[in-house]
């Protein structure tokens, strides 16, 4: 060892050596520590290749190490264990070699050591130094020292940056599964992952990883992250086979960067985390992982952009059509395999490595669990594939899917029978795991098991903590299941073992090869876990990441199918979280295969069928399936009141529902009747600051609103805002959504600073506590654009509204409601402020697809009619702009009549295609009549009153009626002035003598 301390051994200054050239051979394992050596020696002026030792595919180790020497260069070999056992070379063959190639290139050679393992002996020729333990300055001292290279300017910096340092983990390293020591081979996947990586487009490095169940996705995954971990600063695991998870997963990386939590489940973290991977702020070079996502929508909306890259695994080969490049996967090669199963089983000979491998052809998960049974089983090989080869021929093998190699299912069930003969406590804990989800368990769970719910057969193993250890340590060294530990320190309660991972295809096998003796009472316990786990309070965002680990497992144990009255609740709190939290989709999933169980189990008229219709019924109206949920709230709604009348509490939330519906369908007026007569019974029945009969007048005012009674509808929304101010928190999603309702309100009677203000705020507090993708935050997002637009921020409502848009299409789809609803106002803003062309493509889309859904005459099939109009007109097609807009005016009246704001809207613009088409007279007594009714139902200061006055200006200018067209124009502009001020965009436009036009915004 080197002694005495590092200014003893700085030495004079010495002349810049000449540079010299150097090719570093190491094995993929260690790329890390290569690629840090090539960086150093190239900062002091030296060429370096990199060369990964791979003797597989060369005729033997001494013609690899003698074409190392062909190149002329130094030679410096990384040496490690893995170096070693890259082959299936004995260690005298090593010896051999080791010493023939210094003989023929003596000093060419020399090497670094990263172990303090036993090695070959031969190896002492290299003269290794031992770098294992040491800090970069001790590390680079003596490479240097061993290829005699000056010492005088270590840590020199040209400013190009360079890895980090092998021994300095990333800054963030997020719950990366544990390294497999017995990684073997894909060194050709890896390659082909990092240049896929490497040369994506800016923003968009995003690979997917192929491959079948079992093949080793998540193991090159891994590896990946551990070869190339230098490269980045932040390293993110994301377990991704179901969203609830995902999310969860997610969301935790925001204190990991010094992001605030929030005050709620996904809040603050998933918005902050999102934007900062974009921004690359604090951190630029990242890498984040999800591992087994299989259905791209689950993920496709929280696919991180920036500078970083992005792993995902996935059997799903719809990833292709996902803007992502695909790496397959394949079964081994057989060298690989011969690898594997040798240092998976040191007892094997290399022949019988080989017929094991082609016995189970190549197929990676049944030969590292094949391997790991044999490398402590007495049984020779050759008995094996006897036993193996009779299986397969009586066809004793679980059936499985036909890609995959048929000996595996065979292979795993000569496995489980000896771990049923020999290890019976491994095989309990085992058949209990499988009736949890595939992938990730959170043992917490477990630790918390009812004591009166535990099974006979698992009681004394979930009591003895030595039993309970032994026996998964068992089903480890099997590679049955794997093991993952929590990323906290031991003072924030982590430090310790936190989720069991049983692999999708073991999870099958066990569970078809139960009875049903057997497996009932362990689905029956694993349900009173996932109940005793049960937050009971999903409108409290807070307790949101709970509910989102106890989803996945609802089907797997058998809850949907539960008639324990207390499971059965546990799941409407599932369903109720999944509607809060955003989940449309997962929850009408789970709704439907609940609604046949339980309608079969329980009867059509039960409590718990007509409580289940509710989070059923609102899956289905936030999803854009307006007549399925007509015809279920509809049904209830009416027995309901034929069975009750329609004073009973029940009667009225059966009501309230089948009320919701309508609005989505513009029946304005019915849903008016249901929801007066609901708001004053709950007034009367509960009092007025119930939180029921507040969401009654919530309903209300969405309903004035939408009949353009904006007044009302104010007045209702801040009356309710108050009151859930101070009934629930000030934080609670309902009271944040009556904020927006505030601003909403604000907004279309024209006062757009304050609209503008409390949104502002109302964005911030819905993204704290919701999360940036929640569609309630999506809502205030929106709003807050259009509040911009409306004060004379062009700029920052296009950002905003185009931001929304693509956030809503990437979480919802073009087609659902809601992203017609954004895109719909973005093109007007294009139409307007930005490309004419693609405010006519996003247009005509809106309009077939509100067409679609909601059939021709919805007024917002009607309304965005007309925008197209506007935007037809704006590139010269006045003939279609003109039909266009009379179309829209005359579907509006008979939808809503003379009176409704959309058809005074209409009307406006009708007047202005009118005048430019040459029909004036019809035009001027067209907008005579619009500035009438407008100021008897707006007031003559609402913004809509004061552009009828400057567009009857208009009018009576082409008519040549110029006194009457200035008093009309000086009493816009002084009433624009007065509300909206000298220089805001309408006013200055007034005075510009452009004609005013009106775009038709649909509503929530």
């Amino acid at each position: 060892m080197t002694t005495g301390s590092r200014q003893d051994r700085e030495p004079a200054a010495q002349q810049p050596p000449q540079p010299q050239r150097f090719v570093i051979s190491f094995a993929g394992f260690n790329r890390p520590w290569a690629v840090w050596i090539a960086h150093r020696l190239e900062e002091h002026g030296h060429r370096v290749a990199l060369q990964r030792w791979d003797p597989q595919n060369s005729p033997g180790i001494d013609q690899a190490l003698d074409d190392l020497a062909r190149s002329g260069s130094r030679v410096l070999l990384v040496l490690s264990e893995r170096y070693f056992s890259a082959g299936t070379h004995t260690d005298e063959q090593w010896n051999t070699a080791l010493r023939a190639v210094t003989d023929r290139h003596p000093d060419q050679f020399a090497a670094v050591c990263l172990t303090d393992a036993p090695l070959p002996s031969a190896v002492a020729v290299l003269e290794k130094t031992d770098l294992w333990g040491l800090d970069a300055y001790e590390a680079e001292y003596r490479v240097l020292r061993r290829l005699e290279l000056p010492t005088d300017r270590i840590g020199t910096d040209s400013g190009r940056r360079g890895p980090r340092f092998p021994n300095d983990p990333p800054e963030i390293w997020g719950r990366v599964p544990r390294r497999n020591p017995r990684f073997t081979g894909r060194n050709d996947v890896i390659g082909t992952l990092r240049q896929a990586l490497i040369e994506a487009p800016p923003g968009a490095s995003t690979v997917t990883l192929l491959g079948l169940s079992g093949v080793g996705k998540t193991q090159v995954a891994t590896e990946y992250a551990y070869r190339f971990a230098s490269e980045y600063d932040v390293v993110w695991w994301v377990p991704a086979e179901d969203r609830p998870t995902l999310r969860e997963r997610l969301a935790d990386l925001a204190p990991a960067l010094g992001l605030p939590r929030g005050a709620g489940s996904y809040g603050e973290q998933i918005r902050a985390v999102l934007e900062a991977l974009r921004r690359g702020n604090p951190y630029g070079r990242w890498l984040m992982v999800f591992d087994g996502c299989d259905n791209p929508d689950d993920l496709i909306d929280l696919l991180p952009s920036g500078a970083g890259d992005v792993i995902i695994t996935s059997r799903n080969r719809e990833w292709a059509a996902r803007h992502t490049s695909l790496v397959e996967v394949p079964l081994y090669a057989r060298p690989e395999s011969i690898t594997f199963i040798r240092r998976r089983a040191l007892r094997l000979t290399a022949d019988e490595a080989d017929q094991l491998a082609e016995a189970l052809e190549d197929y990676p998960l049944a030969l590292d669990q094949t391997a790991g049974w044999l490398a402590d089983s007495p049984l020779p090989v050759g008995d094996y594939l006897v036993l193996l080869q009779h299986r397969m021929d009586s066809r004793e093998a679980v059936a499985v899917s036909e890609d995959y190699p048929l000996p595996f299912p065979t292979a795993l069930a000569i496995l489980l029978n000896n771990v049923r003969e020999n290890f019976p406590d491994a095989l309990a804990l085992l058949r209990l795991f499988v009736f949890f989800a595939p992938g990730p368990v959170p043992l917490r769970l477990l630790r918390e098991f009812p004591a009166d719910d535990v099974p006979e057969q698992l009681a004394g193993l979930i009591n003895d903590q030595i039993r309970w250890n032994a026996a998964l340590n068992k089903l480890v060294q099997f590679s049955v299941v794997r093991l993952e530990y929590s990323d906290l320190a031991v003072e924030e309660g982590g430090g310790g073992l936190e989720t069991v991972q049983l692999h999708r295809m073991v999870h099958g096998i066990v569970r078809e090869n139960l009875s049903e003796e057997e497996a009932e009472p362990l689905a029956r316990a694993v349900r009173q876990v996932l109940a005793a786990a049960d937050p009971g309070r999903p409108s409290d965002s807070r307790l949101w990441p709970r509910y989102a680990e106890l989803i996945p497992h609802l089907a797997t144990s058998g809850v949907l199918t539960s008639s324990n009255p207390r499971i059965q609740n546990f799941l409407l709190h599932c369903l109720r979280y999944l509607i809060l939290a955003g989940e449309y989709r997962t929850c009408l999933r789970l709704s439907e295969e609940t609604d046949l169980i339980w309608r079969a189990l329980l009867g059509e008229d039960h409590p718990k069928v007509r409580e289940l219709s509710y989070q059923y019924g609102g899956a289905l109206r936030n999803l854009g399936l307006f007549r399925r949920a007509e015809t279920l709230t509809r049904a209830r709604a009416a027995q309901l009141t034929g069975e009750r009348g329609d004073r009973d509490l029940e009667t009225l939330r059966a009501t309230s529902s089948y009320g919701g519906v309508l609005l989505c369908i513009a029946r304005f007026e019915p849903a008016r009747e249901i929801f007066e007569h609901c708001l004053a019974t709950y007034r009367e029945l509960l009092g007025e600051d119930d939180s029921t009969t507040l969401a009654a007048q919530n309903n209300l005012a969405a309903t004035y609103r939408l009949l353009g009674r904006y007044q009302d509808a104010y007045d209702l929304d801040l009356d309710t805002l108050r009151r859930r101010e101070r009934v629930l928190r000030t934080h609670h999603i309902s009271t944040l959504s009556s904020g927006i309702a505030c601003a909403m309100g604000l907004r279309l009677m024209g006062r757009y600073h304050e609209a503008q203000t409390r949104q502002e705020q109302g964005v911030k507090i819905n993204t704290q506590v919701l999360g940036l993708e929640h569609p309630q935050t999506l809502r205030a997002e929106h709003n807050l654009g259009m509040c911009l637009r409306r004060s004379g921020d062009i700029p920052g409502a296009g950002l905003r509204l185009r931001t929304v848009w693509e956030r809503a299409t990437r979480v919802f789809g073009v087609d659902y409601p809601w992203t017609l609803m954004v895109a719909s106002d973005y093109a007007t803003y294009l139409r307007e402020y930005g490309d004419i062309g693609e405010a006519r493509r996003i247009s005509e889309d809106v309009v077939r697809g509100y067409q679609s859904q909601l059939g021709l005459a919805h007024p917002y099939s009607i309304g965005t009619v007309g925008n197209l109009g506007l935007v037809l007109r704006a590139q010269g097609e006045r003939a279609a702009a003109l039909s266009l807009a009379e179309q829209a005016l005359v579907g509006m009246r008979g939808a809503l009549g003379d009176r409704h704001p959309w058809t005074l809207g209409c009307a406006l613009n009708a007047t202005g295609h009118r005048n430019i088409t040459g029909r004036l007279e019809d035009a001027l007594d067209l907008s005579r009549e619009t500035l009438r009714t407008a100021e008897q139902v707006l007031g003559p200061d609402h913004p809509m009153s004061l552009s009828a006055q400057i567009a009857l200006a208009a009018d009576l200018r082409s008519v040549r009626e110029h006194e009457e067209a200035a008093k009309h124009e000086d009493a816009g502009i002084k009433g624009l002035t007065r509300t909206l001020g000298p220089q805001h965009v309408h006013t200055v436009s007034a005075k510009q003598q452009t004609r005013p036009y009106w775009d038709f915004e649909p509503q929530p």
